[in-house]
Order: C-alpha cells, then structure tokens, then sequence
C-alpha cells in the first residue's frame, strides 16, 4: 500500500482552502499555520476550545500507546482493515480520515495492510495536542491535524473513508466531507465491554442499552459487525494502562480506582460494534453546513 499525505485541507477561521507554502500552511484570507517540527499541524482556533487542554492528557495516550502497540486490539483494528478496504472506488487515490484517531494505531495498521490498492492519502484528526504529537512521532506517512470533529478542516466531498473508533462522531460534518458513494466505519462498544473491570471498580453496572442505533441523516446503513474476545491481561501496567485509556478511569471513584490497582491479573472480554454507512448520492449535493 503507497501512502501520501491528505492534502484537501481547509482553514479553520474562514473555510478557505489552505495550500502548503514552504514550512507553513495558508489560506487566501490571509491566516497561516506553521507545521510543527513534529511534523503535524495544529487547526484547533483557541475559540473553539472548550478547555485550555482538551481531549486526553499526555498519560492516558502514552496509557493507550502501550496497550495497543502490546496487540490487545488487533482483532478490531483488522476488521477495521477489512471494512476500509472493501469495495475500493476506481480511483487513482483513495482518501481516508480517522476522525479521533489517538495517537494512530487504526490508520497505522491500515497502512500496514500489504494487499496491492491504490494510493492512500490518509489523515489522522484529534482533539488533543499529545494525541497527534504521538502519532506523528511514529508514522510520517499521514497528515496529523489537532482539530475537531464538530468542524472538520477538510474540504467538502474530499474523503472516501472515515473511521470513528471509540469517537465522537458528528455526523453533520461526516456527510459533508464524504463523497457520494464514500463509506463512515463506526466503532463503538458493545454491551460485555470491559465489563469484568467495570464489575470491580463499580457499586453496579447499568443494563446495557438494546436495540440498533439510529441511522444518521445523509447515510444509508451497510451493515453491523461484533467482534468478542476475552484478554488474559498478566501484569498491572497492562490493567492500569486499560483503565487508564478509557473514560472509566475518571468515572470510577477512589475505591474503584484503587481496587484496579491492585490487580497482577485480570480475565476482561473486549465486545465491540462495527457499524457501516454509505454516504448516499441523493442527499451528497445539498448546501453544506458552514465550519
């Protein structure tokens, strides 16, 4: 698989293109964005943040960096794989966004997929700054973007795949950037995730919730996927660093946190959904909504 890096940016203030000028990047409206030596590019207005620091802080992805790399999730990020590249578009370049990427595990490992396709140009988008200094640091093959879902800095009709793993999916700003015929791959978790952790650092557990989610406006569902495993984790830098990776870590309190901790094993069964959409044509020429 050949990887380039996406190029269909636009500015995050006016909307404008942006194109790359030397070590920067700019709009015809002026307003320039320098490529950290890191290698990504920050697209995140000051405006637009909720907190000074959002989205995970440097310990949770360092947390998530080493429980993926170790192979826990492989299975999903396969089936990942799989999805993202049936059906391929006869095209000459295939672009593909990971919509709250982390620090890269997804698109590294669709980028390790050895199958002969066409050109990928691939981004990588997340909220938090350590995120995508992360995955930048290990794969220059992407562009890597600190930004936002709820406005994308991606030009309309640019994108023939999106991966929302375990994200925050805004579904108005998926359907703007995906072509006709382009394909939204969700992950979510299922109703067994985690749940032999959640059962030792909660009083209880709430019933896991029934029936299919609704389909967003503008797509047209393909299919679902479960992928259930069990983990035998053997060591309490692995449990702490799940924990640590997930929302739990916040949501628990002291004691559950401290039951965690003195975990040296824990049994955990991963269930997640797969969940894919069509970007249907009839809808794909109306007005987009502004960023």
């Amino acid at each position: 698989m050949t990887v380039t890096p996406f190029q269909a940016l636009v500015c995050p203030l006016d909307g404008h293109p942006l194109e790359p000028v030397g070590a920067s990047w700019r709009c015809t409206g002026g307003h320039n964005f320098d490529v950290a030596r890191q290698g990504y590019l920050h697209l995140l207005p000051v405006q637009n943040k909720r907190t000074r620091d959002p989205g995970d802080s440097k310990e949770m992805v360092a947390a998530r960096q080493r429980f993926l790399n170790a192979g826990w999730y492989q299975p999903i990020a396969r089936a990942v794989t799989r999805l993202a590249t049936l059906g391929l578009p006869p095209a000459e370049t295939v672009s593909c966004l990971d919509a709250g990427c982390g620090e890269g595990y997804y698109l590294r490992e669709l980028m390790g997929a050895t199958d002969a396709q066409p050109v990928w140009q691939m981004l990588g988008l997340d909220i938090s700054k350590w995120a995508i200094v992360a995955a930048a640091k290990q794969s220059r093959q992407a562009r890597w973007v600190v930004g936002s879902n709820a406005n994308l800095p991606v030009q309309p009709a640019s994108v023939d795949r999106i991966l929302c793993v375990f994200g925050f999916p805004v579904y108005a700003e998926f359907a703007r950037v995906l072509r006709a015929g382009g394909v939204l791959i969700q992950v979510d978790a299922g109703p067994d995730h985690l749940r032999e952790l959640r059962e030792i650092i909660y009083p209880s557990i709430k019933a896991a919730r029934t029936g299919e989610a609704a389909v967003p406006a503008g797509f047209s569902p393909e299919g679902v996927e479960r992928v259930c495993y069990s983990l035998a984790l053997d060591d309490a830098q692995s449990i702490a660093d799940l924990l640590a990776m997930t929302p739990h870590l916040y949501r628990a309190s002291a004691e559950g946190r401290a039951k965690a901790a003195a975990l040296q094993s824990l049994q955990v069964t991963v269930d997640v959904r797969l969940s894919w959409f069509t970007r249907t044509p009839e809808v794909a020429g109306q007005s987009a909504p502004p960023l």
